[in-house]
């Protein structure tokens, strides 16, 4: 059998070049999160653009890590960079209007990419082909691997196959006889820098530590306080994980013996998740690994079946708060700076969760290009500011000066908890705010 599998790859196997020709003006392209997306179709698509007539092309995707030509501005006129989370690579583009930005919980993005009439074409780095002609997705089912099986007007999925793409297993797997080319490019994985953790990170994660119990089922976010909060988990007796983002503070715990999955109500013994992202050890690890069970977005993000496991704890981190509760964790005033990703799926399900929690954290300050502090707990959110996770879904809030219980609390327990952790030299300032909007007498 693999030789019949091996003579439909070869007779697929093609140049990045000659991939992209199937592209035709019109269409829609998906690309994956992260290391997904895969390098050498996206520069012979930029390279096609830029020297052919071919236009009015979308280019769904988001979590753009790796620079590319694709992302140049003179292309613009050609194809529309659709972000649904912004990566670097794209942020300056989408906030000056030269890109666009789809605001999407993740769970719903296939259902966004459904509504778009236009032919689809998917693109997706995978790991080499198995003897039975599967490819895995690796690091990324995400989105993307659904987009291919359900879209209705699918016309082609091409494969950029890289030998140090991961090996994983789950719902995640493309056959050579669904795919329309196959190309050739061995290159490592983006990983992502090691930014180390501060001391207010230990502060605020030792809070949050404090909270989970021995069972629980995580969900980490990407940043330095959830690595944080990961150091002082591994006294924690037979963790779970059901999180979108796997990141290497899981393989850690697991390492130390905390994470077992073994009290899991749903897929015990398994890591649940739908794309990876970290160093080159964690992509070790999760190669060929019987526990790391990679399923969509769709699933893994919908908070009813992240309810399905007791004790979710999901760690997210978010940009301002205000007195009211609600949470701006992706833009900066109007400019947008990332995305809604899973946060607000996540905070869902936990609250669905028996016994679940969640926590949203940010330091207490920031300080602007001038050197002035300003408090990230404000009266209102700025001016354009987005609403991530509305007031009534925001559960714990957490800075450096501790923990703000908000679910369920009236708005005078609320503006109480939240002056109590923001910094002390914007108390005063912010409880007259509270009394000026009569929340507070």
């Amino acid at each position: 059998m693999l030789n019949r599998w091996q003579d439909s790859y070869n007779s697929k196997l093609t140049t990045p070049q000659d991939a992209v020709k199937l592209i035709s003006s019109g269409d829609s392209i998906v690309i994956p999160f992260s290391n997904g997306i895969p390098p050498a179709l996206m520069e012979a698509l930029a390279s096609r653009l830029n020297n052919s007539d071919i236009g009015d092309i979308q280019l769904w995707g988001g979590l753009n890590a790796r620079a590319s030509s694709i992302y140049d501005f003179d292309l613009a006129d050609k194809m529309l960079i659709i972000n649904s989370f912004i990566g670097e690579h794209v942020r300056k583009g989408t906030q000056e209007g030269v890109f666009t930005f789809s605001p999407l919980r993740l769970s719903e993005f296939v259902r966004a990419v459904l509504l778009n009439p236009s032919p689809c074409t998917v693109v997706h780095q995978v790991a080499p082909m198995d003897e039975h002609g599967f490819f895995s997705t690796g690091t990324n089912c995400d989105y993307a691997w659904e987009s291919a099986k359900v879209h209705p007007n699918r016309h082609h999925l091409i494969l950029e196959v890289n030998e140090h793409m991961p090996r994983t297993f789950g719902n995640n797997q493309y056959h050579i006889s669904e795919v329309s080319a196959v190309i050739e490019n061995h290159q490592p994985l983006h990983c992502l820098a090691d930014n180390g953790v501060q001391p207010i990170d230990e502060t605020i994660g030792r809070y949050i530590a404090e909270k989970v119990e021995d069972g629980s089922c995580l969900q980490l976010g990407i940043g330095r306080i959830p690595n944080a909060v990961a150091r002082f988990l591994k006294d924690k007796k037979n963790l779970g994980v059901h999180t979108e983002m796997m990141v290497d503070a899981m393989m850690d715990l697991y390492e130390a013996g905390a994470i077992t999955c073994a009290r899991k109500n749903f897929y015990p013994y398994r890591f649940i998740a739908t794309f990876i992202l970290g160093s080159q050890k964690l992509y070790d690890f999760v190669n060929n690994n019987p526990m790391i069970e990679m399923l969509s977005a769709t699933y893994v993000n919908n908070p009813a079946v992240i309810a399905r496991n007791d004790k979710v704890v999901s760690v997210n981190s978010t940009l301002e708060v205000d007195l009211g509760g609600q949470c701006n964790s992706e833009a900066i005033g109007y400019r947008p700076y990332s995305g809604t990703g899973g946060q607000l799926d996540f905070v869902q399900g936990a609250a669905r969760s028996r016994g679940g929690k969640s926590f949203l954290t940010l330091y207490s300050t920031y300080t602007d290009k001038q050197g002035t502090p300003h408090s990230r707990i404000v009266p209102r959110l700025s001016d354009g500011g987005t609403v991530t996770v509305p007031r009534t879904d925001v559960d714990h809030v957490v800075t450096e000066y501790g923990i703000a219980t908000l679910k369920g609390q009236h708005i005078r327990k609320r503006v109480e908890e939240l002056i109590n952790i923001a910094h002390p030299d914007f108390r005063d300032q912010l409880r007259f705010e509270a009394k000026q909007m009569n929340y507070i007498p």
